[in-house]
């Protein structure tokens, strides 16, 4: 009996001891989402650095901007499942130790194809982070109150990481040469590694049955193609180059085929039967919704900030902040209102309030209105950000714990997917809108149109060396087409925001949180209850 006893006092130190450090987990699981939110648009002001430096041609800089996003999207399923696997903290501190080693490749890459490879893998390093911090916060969090919470801080850290990107760049390019926003990730690192050992605790999904490598690739390669066809559809590529089309039905094909070898299999890699539960497939469509709807339009409304109100980079940024602080407060204070409302009412709300802000925003003309974009933005933050958190807690919380890699990955591949073919098809719609109305400008000859037509920053290059009255006439001419342009754009998304509230009818009315799920390591309350009736 004695045995027993102790038995039970290890157990109830146990839980006391995981209940003390799972917000200290949290603070360690957010810093790595940082640094790979940060790294994903750090780069962005350092383009120009990059390419006077290394001298790279017009693939090649296509590809140093472009092959972190791609490797990490197409990656995702492939380690977030091998994370059920084998372990999510293991993939993570991998994931840590091969982001440092590519950081320090990348800051000093000496041409392109170097700077690609180093870009390559901290593509890869990231597909191993991000659905790790999600699945392990999953288990550290069985109450599905507190995983709210958590959920919240986690989504606000993001929206900080991206929206800091672009201005801790250009502070260092600044004061430093370009490799330094690579370098600032190693110190990080450094200190994330023994921290996140020591910390962190092992969880693991299903191990029955072999782990289904082919099916890994075939996602992979899928994901890979569909990724780098729509990325090419969003940057202009035509429609009907090869190079766009190749890589979208071979990928098309690849996901058919995964999903139907998913389907024979006993023991699937990712187990599709999820998507029958009407919560998680509605979230991961609400997902891929938003992020549609709204990640095409923020590069747009960065254009107008810049090309038509004048503005520099670092004031674009700055105008931007409102966004990214509405998106923090909202996901700060996102659990207080899932519990309050439920996920049906606070997703379905969250797409109604963002499409108002979009709606608000097509007063916008050619002069700039301070008070207006303000007041859009912090609702645009706030609505998105409600929107997501309520999708990303519902599509998680639906999920079982065994599969929590996998499901962090489907959600995190539906961010990057929606944000992929948001681009393409509101850029679509945005270059439909913008380039009739420079078919006849008065005095400017046709081939100069049709280039003009290509794009606003095009034309402005046209009208410059026109010079004199026609090139002052085409950049007037420009600057309305892109006005009419980006108000049709944002009609189309209000629109998509609308579906997507229609879409979230079919989530749960309130928020289930009767029976917590045990966290790993740490005996659910009946378990520590029955040892004590043993001692």
């Amino acid at each position: 009996m004695s045995g027993t006893t102790t038995a039970a006092a290890a157990l109830r130190r146990r839980a006391a001891g995981a209940g003390a450090n799972r917000w200290v987990v949290l603070v360690v699981l957010c810093v790595s989402l940082l640094l790979v939110a940060l790294d994903a648009t750090v780069l962005h002001v350092a383009v120009p650095a990059v390419t006077e430096d290394l001298k790279p041609g017009a693939i090649e800089l296509l590809w140093i901007v472009d092959v972190y996003p791609l490797v990490c999207a197409s990656l995702l399923i492939l380690f977030g499942t091998l994370g059920d696997r084998v372990g999510r903290r293991r993939i993570l501190l991998l994931g840590y130790g091969l982001f440092g080693i590519a950081s320090g490749l990348a800051a000093l890459a000496h041409d392109a194809q170097v700077l690609i490879l180093a870009r390559a893998l901290l593509g890869v390093g990231g597909a191993m982070i991000m659905p790790a911090t999600l699945s392990i916060l999953r288990q550290v969090f069985p109450d599905r109150r507190e995983r709210a919470v958590a959920i919240g801080v986690w989504s606000a850290v993001a929206a900080v990481g991206a929206a800091v990107g672009p201005l801790l760049g250009g502070f260092l390019l600044e004061h430093f040469w370009w490799g330094s926003v690579f370098l600032v990730n190693i110190p990080l690192m450094l200190i994330s590694l023994p921290i996140g050992r020591l910390l962190l605790p092992e969880s693991r999904g299903d191990r029955n049955g072999p782990w289904d490598v082919v099916g890994a690739l075939m996602a992979a390669g899928g994901l890979f193609g569909a990724v780098l066809g729509v990325k090419r559809l969003g940057g202009g590529e035509p429609a009907e180059s090869a190079w766009t089309v190749a890589p979208l039905v071979v990928g098309a094909v690849l996901l058919v085929l995964f999903v139907r070898r998913q389907r024979r299999r006993t023991h699937p890699l990712v187990d599709l039967t999820m998507f029958r539960r009407p919560a998680f497939s509605t979230s991961v469509g609400c997902i891929v919704l938003a992020m549609l709807a709204l990640v095409g339009l923020e590069l747009i409304a960065a254009q107008y900030l810049q090309l038509v109100l004048g503005l520099s980079p670092l004031q674009t940024g700055l105008r931007l902040l409102p966004l990214t602080f509405a998106a923090m407060a909202a996901g700060l204070f996102g659990a207080r209102m899932l519990r309050r409302f439920g996920p049906r009412r606070m997703v379905c709300f969250g797409f109604c309030l963002t499409a108002v802000s979009v709606l608000t925003l097509t007063a916008m003309g050619g002069r700039d209105n301070t008070g207006l974009l303000l007041f859009g933005f912090l609702l645009l933050g706030f609505g998105l950000e409600m929107t997501l958190f309520g999708a990303y807690e519902s599509m998680l919380s639906e999920a079982p714990p065994a599969q929590a890699g996998g499901a962090a990955a489907i959600g995190e591949t539906s961010y990057q997917l929606g944000a992929g073919i948001g681009i393409a098809l509101l850029g679509s719609v945005m270059n439909a809108a913008y380039a009739p109305g420079l078919s006849s400008v008065p005095g400017v000859p046709a081939s100069a149109s049709a280039s003009a037509g290509h794009s606003l920053g095009e034309a402005y290059d046209v009208a410059a060396r026109l010079g004199g009255v026609r090139g002052a006439a085409l950049r007037h001419a420009a600057r309305d087409s892109f006005v009419h342009g980006l108000h049709v754009t944002l009609l189309v998304s209000a629109g998509l925001l609308l579906l997507g509230a229609v879409m979230a009818l079919r989530l749960p009315r309130v928020m289930q949180c009767e029976v917590p799920a045990a966290a790993v390591g740490v005996p659910a309350p009946r378990e520590v209850a029955e040892s004590r009736v043993s001692a």
